[in-house]
C-alpha cells in the first residue's frame, strides 16, 4: 500500500515531540521562571506541587516518583518521536501516558483542565500517528530499507 503520510506523519511527530519536551523545559526551569509569560510551572516544586493536585490519593514522597517516572517517560517518549525510531511504540505509549494525564485532571481538576492542555488532542493523534502505515524520514525508515 502506498504511504501517503509521509509529510503529515513527519509534522505529528515532530509536533507531539516538542509537545512532550517543551514541558519538562518549563517544569526544570529551562524556558524561565513561574510568572513569566507562557511559563506553566517554572521550577520543579511548582510541578510536583501541580502533580499532587493530579493524584492526591498519594503520599508527597510517592508524588515526587510519579513525577520523575513521568518526566522520564516524557523525554524518552519525546526524542523517540522526533528521530523516529520505534515510532509506532512512542506513538501508543504517548496515548496511554496522555490518556493517563487526561483521567487524572478530568476527576481532580475538572474536564476543562485536558482540554485546556491540548491532551485529548495528544492523546489522539498519537493512536492516529500509530496507525500510519510507515515513517518516512525516520529511523525506522532507514532500518526498513537497511533490511530489504
Amino acid at each position: 500500500m502506498k504511504n501517503s503520510f509521509k509529510i503529515a506523519q513527519l509534522l505529528l511527530r515532530f509536533s507531539l515531540g516538542i509537545s512532550f519536551l517543551t514541558p519538562v523545559s518549563d517544569r526544570l526551569g529551562f524556558l524561565g521562571p513561574m510568572g513569566n509569560k507562557n511559563i506553566e510551572w517554572g521550577n520543579w516544586n511548582n510541578f510536583i506541587d501541580y502533580t499532587a493536585t493530579l493524584m492526591p490519593f498519594l503520599s508527597r514522597p510517592v508524588v515526587n516518583v510519579m513525577g520523575i517516572m513521568a518526566t522520564i517517560a516524557e523525554v524518552i517518549i519525546g526524542i523517540l518521536l522526533i528521530i523516529g525510531f520505534k515510532t509506532r511504540y512512542a506513538a501508543l505509549a504517548s496515548c496511554m501516558l496522555t490518556l493517563t494525564f487526561i483521567v487524572c485532571m478530568s476527576l481532580f481538576l475538572g474536564v476543562k483542565a485536558p482540554i485546556n492542555f491540548s491532551t485529548f488532542t495528544v492523546c489522539s493523534a498519537s493512536l492516529l500517528l500509530s496507525a500510519v502505515p510507515g515513517y518516512k524520514w525516520s529511523i525506522d525508515d532507514l532500518s526498513d530499507d537497511a533490511s530489504k
